[in-house]
């Protein structure tokens, strides 16, 4: 489970992953290993995720064009790396594993608005940081609802080994809950992070209710 932001970083890390499954005889295993962040990806490196079996844990809030990608990242990495940036539709396209999370307490740790985001590449109207604007950022890298929602269930369930026990609905499964206010499905999807939670359920005991504060 290892931090990797640069296309020489996240490579180094495959290298390494790649050697060490090899060596150990562990090629085919359960191991789970993933990339944090995997914020730009060379191209030729995206099937790498899948043909080793290694999870691209993602944080999709900051792929926007906001403040600070417009007047710091895309400067600093120039056209071409600018455009491998949080590439999560070539990802899921390659057949990768994609688990999604929060930068949190750096960012929102609101999942409404990082699937708001893996969706539509650009800020939600309450967006909270600097200079956000409503122009996609690489629209191409846009996922599916149900492929995003997938990031924070099951595949961050599986990541951590527990998605036998949690991170879908189903009989013999914790009853870990949370019940939004609306089918965001029904919905445009440049509405998805107007939803909120009205009930949240850990093992089945009710521990958020929106009607019920405190």
């Amino acid at each position: 489970n290892v931090h990797a932001i640069g296309d020489k970083g996240v490579r180094i890390l495959l290298d390494i992953y790649e050697r060490v499954l090899t060596t150990h005889g562990m090629v085919g295993s359960d191991h789970r290993w993933r990339v944090i962040h995997a914020q730009v990806v060379h191209p030729d490196d995206i099937p790498r995720f899948r043909e080793l079996d290694v999870v691209a844990n993602a944080q999709p809030l900051w792929a926007v064009n906001e403040g600070q990608m417009l007047h710091l990242t895309i400067p600093f990495l120039g056209a071409e790396r600018s455009k491998w940036q949080y590439p999560f539709a070539r990802l899921v396209r390659s057949g990768a594993t994609l688990a999604m999370g929060s930068d949190w307490s750096v960012s929102s740790a609101n999942p409404l608005w990082e699937m708001h985001v893996a969706v539509n590449r650009s800020a939600p109207s309450a967006y909270e940081y600097g200079g956000a604007t409503g122009e996609p950022f690489l629209p191409d890298e846009r996922i599916d609802l149900a492929t995003a929602l997938a990031g924070f269930t099951i595949n961050s369930a599986f990541v951590n080994h527990l998605d036998d026990l949690t991170g879908s609905i189903e009989v013999g499964k914790r009853a870990d809950l949370a019940v939004l206010d609306r089918d965001v499905f029904a919905h445009p999807v440049d509405e998805i992070a107007d939803a909120s939670v009205v009930l949240t359920f850990v093992e089945g005991e009710r521990v958020f209710d929106a009607e019920r504060p405190g």
